[in-house]
């Protein structure tokens, strides 16, 4: 059960995740957890890792790469994992399959973008808490107000509008020719490629991957 999960930020690939690990009992994998994870056992990777990071400068794919093998060859990885953030580029994913690791099910959460920022710019938070609220699908008692406290929400930088969107291009330029490029290697391998309506509700999108996965 190895999963890679396709998306734009605010698809829903969080929440599913989630669901997946509790069903399945497989491990998320996110590349910014093994990068801390490796600085912090002071590994030759990590160090390696850390130079660049100290410097400013964005972590080579061969690194990454190197990291997810090590990653997937622990003990919690045998029965599969889960890959959310990564590929996001096709070189990354070429680089996977020539170093051997494979997958068997890629998972497209597909929402159109107005949705999306619909989704995300309507969050507000209250930051003693981090309770989350949603204008439209989960509103507080009194507007711009925490129900428990009466103190204000506020929005997250990364869910102001200009904000989502600038993601969401950044999205569709590197990380969306994943689609097609997976949708072709299902063609020609064991790899199997599912597309999901990302705007249906939570339920019943987690309902469609447990029969599309059992």
């Amino acid at each position: 059960m190895r999963i890679i999960l396709l998306g734009a930020p605010g698809a829903g690939k969080g929440t599913q995740a989630q669901f997946l690990m509790n069903t399945f009992g497989i491990p998320q994998i996110s590349t910014g957890d093994m990068l801390r994870a490796a600085i912090k056992s002071g590994s030759e990777l990590g160090k390696k890792a850390k130079q660049v990071m100290d410097a400013g400068q964005l972590v080579s794919d061969e690194i990454i790469i190197e990291l997810v093998k090590e990653r997937i060859a622990e003990p919690d990885c045998q029965n599969g994992f889960l890959l959310d953030g990564f590929p996001r580029t096709i070189p990354q994913a070429d680089a996977m399959r020539e170093n051997g690791i494979e997958v068997d099910h890629v998972l497209e959460f597909a929402v159109p973008d107005d949705v999306i920022v619909e989704r995300m710019s309507g969050r507000r938070v209250h930051p003693g808490s981090g309770r989350v609220y949603h204008i439209k699908h989960n509103p507080p008692k009194e507007e711009g107000k925490d129900d428990e406290t009466g103190e204000d929400l506020v929005i997250r930088p990364d869910d102001q509008e200009q904000t989502v969107r600038k993601r969401l291009a950044v999205y569709h330029e590197q990380t969306e020719p994943l689609v097609e490029y997976y949708q072709s290697l299902a063609k020609e391998t064991d790899t199997e490629y599912h597309r999901i309506d990302g705007t249906q509700p939570v339920e019943a999108v987690s309902k469609e991957l447990g029969a599309l996965l059992k």
